[in-house]
């Protein structure tokens, strides 16, 4: 839900990260992989839950950050975490440039426009995360980062900026890459799935199931499985379209079987159509398939942020880097409290830094 349109409410810090937060002793950083964060909507959650994020043990020495948005607010949230990084200014085209090891590198590119009000949409809080949004690409278009991870944004704020068509991070980023085809994958401990369409009415969803978006689906997933999570001759399940798939409209035979048995003939571990209630229910049961291709975004969605919603994960396949985020909102309702749960964060972090780092054979 990190791009719907009602932020979701995220759940009350329990307690906070374990210590220690100090700065990491000084060592060779240079095989760390560098990583952009935006800090998503300043008048949500977004900066106090990549201050959080920092802070979680172990991380700092993982990766070099780079973070993204209002720096002041960066740092005001950094000492609400009690995390003992300092944060050094940095421009776009030298973002590491003079940045110790345990140093928070930081670019403002929304300087100057207002800071909002926690709690509540608007066009400059859409503004600032759009710059953001499109600092962290500029990074990457570079070759300056080797992935980012974004914070939550409001549909709203950003159309309210001068967007009227933006529909998520998702879509925007496939189209600022040069309209490549993505899917958004949602993963966390016990379930992963890839959808094969995204943020549309659910009326428009079967106008958009072909044979070849399915297939391209499948392709993507066994992709990330195999060459970003080591999972050997992964196995997929695909979900039907419509209930008990070939009793009720067409699409389940015209679209979703021939994807299947292409991407099969292309020597894919790939099963189905099954029927979404069933398929889920079983998972929960055996584990049987590393992953599910669903049709439409609640299809999926549902059966996973019920199971692991705390700690579940928002990939963009498709793109030329890595791009995850948490799987929540901007949850205007508690931001500027203290009270944001980072577990989503920390764990869209964690996989960013475990997907940008070299594989060792």
């Amino acid at each position: 839900m990190s791009d719907t349109k009602k932020p979701a409410r995220a759940k009350a810090k329990k307690s906070a990260p374990e210590a220690p937060k100090k700065a990491p002793a000084a060592k060779d950083t240079a095989n760390l992989p560098c990583i952009a964060i935006t800090m998503g909507d300043p008048a949500g959650i977004g900066p106090e839950i990549a201050a959080w994020a920092l802070a979680a043990p172990g991380v700092m020495k993982s990766f070099r950050p780079v973070v993204i948005g209002p720096t002041g607010l960066l740092r005001q949230e950094m000492e609400r975490a009690g995390a003992d990084f300092p944060v050094r200014e940095v421009s776009l085209d030298a973002p590491f440039e003079g940045v110790a090891p345990g140093e928070v590198a930081a670019i403002d590119p929304g300087h100057g426009i207002a800071l909002p009000t926690p709690g509540a949409a608007s066009a400059d809080a859409g503004r600032i995360a759009m710059a953001a949004i499109d600092a962290a690409l500029e990074l990457t278009e570079a070759g300056h980062v080797a992935g980012m991870v974004t914070g939550p944004i409001s549909k709203a704020a950003v159309q309210m900026a001068g967007n009227p068509r933006f529909t998520g991070h998702t879509e925007y980023l496939g189209v600022r890459c040069g309209h490549v085809p993505v899917r958004m994958m949602m993963t966390c401990p016990e379930l992963t799935v890839t959808l094969v369409t995204t943020h549309m009415p659910l009326a428009e969803v079967p106008i958009w199931i072909s044979a070849e978006s399915v297939f391209d689906t499948l392709r993507m997933t066994d992709g990330a499985l195999a060459m970003r999570m080591g999972i050997s001759n992964p196995r997929i399940a695909v979900c039907g379209l419509n209930p008990h798939p070939g009793e009720f409209g067409g699409e389940d035979e015209q679209h979703i079987v021939p994807a299947i048995k292409k991407a099969q003939a292309a020597g894919l571990n790939v099963e189905g159509p099954f029927s979404a209630d069933i398929l889920f229910a079983r998972l929960v049961r055996d584990q049987s398939y590393h992953a599910v291709v669903a049709m439409y975004h609640d299809q999926g969605l549902i059966p996973l942020k019920v199971l692991g919603l705390e700690r579940a994960v928002n990939v963009t396949l498709g793109l030329p880097f890595v791009r995850t985020s948490p799987a929540h909102g901007t949850a205007y309702s508690i931001a500027g409290k203290g009270k944001a749960d980072p577990s989503s964060m920390i764990a869209a972090l964690r996989t960013a830094i475990k997907w940008t780092t070299p594989r060792t054979p």
